[in-house]
């Protein structure tokens, strides 16, 4: 774990997402927190701090959150990051619970929940291949690009599968990029209704990338 214990070595970001200003703060770029990493760890892959940057396509699923109905609803936010995602979605009354692998996502996550007045989502430390929630507790799931990698496909479908209720639905923005080109037909092959709900491209941070934005429910025989 990074030492958070020097405000100067931190960061605030002003972004605009779902119609308004944010503040975030976090600890640095990518690049440095990277280049800080033990080399001689084993597990040094597992833990690239990639929840320090904001990607595109969590501004696409911002956009696309600020347009549903998830007051009062009970919403997870996999691989929430600094967090942005899932603030946007309890501004509008969701009950989020907001997780991730990296501890300190979560601590900036909830530094920014404070930063911006937003009632803090509960912020949880989970491995998704090892989820600890009830099964069918919630009425959505979310994700920004998290099938960066092919084998995160079968705990994340299995993750789906034992979470979300029967008349729920997940939304996941995904840059297009051929790692995750098949993530959709591997859905559909396994008895999900897979929509397409959009495509734009999106820029944050000098980066730019086209964001597709997916929606996953269950068929009624994996009830």
């Amino acid at each position: 774990m990074h030492n958070m214990d020097h405000p100067d070595q931190h960061q605030e970001l002003s972004i605009e997402a779902a119609g308004q200003s944010w503040t975030i703060t976090r600890p640095s770029d990518l690049e440095t927190l990277w280049q800080s990493m033990d080399d001689h760890d084993a597990h040094a892959e597992e833990h690239i701090p990639y929840w320090v940057e904001l990607w595109p396509a969590t501004l696409a699923l911002t956009q696309w959150l600020a347009g549903q109905h998830l007051a009062q609803k009970i919403c997870l936010d996999l691989g929430c990051g600094l967090g942005l995602s899932a603030l946007v979605a309890a501004k509008q009354g969701a009950l989020v619970m907001g997780m991730d692998y990296e501890p300190d996502a979560l601590f900036f996550a909830a530094q920014n929940a404070r930063l911006n007045q937003v009632i803090s989502p509960l912020w949880l430390c989970m491995d998704w291949s090892r989820p600890g929630f009830q099964p069918f507790c919630f009425d959505y799931i979310w994700g920004g690009d998290i099938f960066y990698e092919q084998r995160f496909f079968e705990p994340l479908e299995k993750l789906l599968l034992r979470c979300l209720k029967a008349d729920g639905r997940a939304w996941f923005a995904i840059p297009q990029r051929s790692v995750s080109h098949n993530v959709w037909s591997r859905f559909s092959h396994c008895g999900w209704q897979v929509a397409h709900r959009g495509c734009e491209k999106v820029s944050v941070e000098q980066v730019c990338m086209t964001v597709d934005l997916w929606e996953v429910r269950k068929k009624q025989h994996l009830i």
